[in-house]
């Protein structure tokens, strides 16, 4: 076999880049935890024993953290000063939790995958699957605080009024089912923009449905209540807005998914579906995005749907596939409502 220089050279840059970007996702899992980044954001230009003070830590670790930070572009340096400064940019990125751009929860995600890891090389040789609670808890407080900046950015302000007239029915007063809610994020911002609509979270995870509870307590929401359900069974009926955030392609039954919407909603109702955007074709998919939701795909999402024996959509499923779902369901009216880079938006109707 030849071997051209040249390439294998390139290769081995992109490698060392992403060793570089691995072993620094240990770096702003600690950032986050040990509050370096929210007191870099909230003081300014810090040397490794300024900031080792602020946040009660140990200077020597600061001083290589910071080391680390630098090399990777998170934080700056002045040599001149020693010090080091997170940049307004990234701190909106990772000190400010309110930010539609936060981002470390996903790397929560990606330390959960990590511990996954000896369990799916076991799933590759006999094709079964992972159940979302047999993971490691982070996956699950990750997974939140990673979709919840996009649902803050977009969900009131640019989703729901993409959809037909879901807008209005919800300033009215509507009756809204949230499916594979999760902690909740979802269910609780659409039930503090529309008071005067009522909100059921369903999530087959207890746990997660105990976190949710909290979580609308603590926000002072009354227009919401939180069960333990599964996507083919939650109960009652007659709702006019039913909606899927990033979890649809997950399930072990999206079809059965799809009917049970459709045995649910009022006559004139709306199901909108969140999906991670995705083209329908693989090699559309081979960009930056795409190789996140593949490899998130790989460790979570098919899993999730083969341990219930399920069609392992993908997170990379795409329009048409989910299309495919919906129509199965017995939904007549399917449209993408929207997008945005990391999701596709979409609305099925009876």
């Amino acid at each position: 076999m030849e071997i051209n220089p040249s390439k294998l050279q390139d290769f081995m840059g992109k490698a060392v880049g992403d060793i570089g970007a691995a072993m620094s996702a240990n770096m702003v899992l600690l950032g986050d935890r040990l509050g370096l980044y929210k007191a870099m954001a909230a003081r300014g230009p810090l040397t490794p024993v300024e900031l080792a003070k602020a946040t009660k830590t140990a200077e020597r670790y600061v001083r290589e953290w910071l080391g680390n930070q630098a090399a990777g572009g998170y934080v700056t340096y002045d040599s001149a000063t020693g010090r080091y400064a997170l940049p307004p940019e990234q701190a909106v990125a990772l000190a400010d939790e309110s930010s539609p751009f936060f981002l470390p929860g996903a790397f929560q995600v990606i330390a959960a995958t990590f511990m996954a890891e000896p369990k799916i090389a076991q799933r590759f040789k006999t094709g079964k699957g992972l159940g979302w609670g047999q993971h490691d808890h982070r996956l699950f407080e990750g997974t939140e605080r990673f979709f919840r900046p996009n649902y803050v950015g977009n969900l009131v302000q640019n989703w729901i009024p993409a959809l037909d007239g879901v807008d209005t029915k919800l300033k009215a007063g509507a009756k809204v089912a949230d499916v594979g809610c999760g902690f909740g994020a979802s269910t609780i911002i659409m039930a503090k923009a529309y008071p005067n609509s009522s909100f059921m979270g369903f999530d087959y995870h207890k746990p997660s449905i105990m976190t949710a509870r909290k979580r609308a307590k603590d926000a002072g929401v009354k227009n919401i209540k939180f069960d333990v359900a599964k996507s083919t069974n939650f109960p009652e009926g007659g709702y006019d807005f039913v909606t899927h955030f990033d979890c649809l392609h997950d399930m072990g039954d999206p079809v059965g998914a799809a009917k049970h919407v459709l045995k649910t909603l009022a006559p004139n109702g709306t199901w909108m579906i969140v999906e991670p955007f995705a083209n329908d074709r693989v090699e559309d998919n081979l960009n930056p995005v795409g190789r996140v939701f593949y490899a998130a795909s790989t460790m979570i999402c098919v899993p999730a749907s083969l341990a219930y024996h399920g069609p392992a959509l993908g997170a990379q499923a795409g329009e048409a596939r989910l299309g495919e779902v919906v129509r199965k369901g017995g939904f007549t009216r399917f449209r993408r409502a929207t997008q945005t880079p990391f999701n596709l938006v979409l609305e099925a109707r009876p």
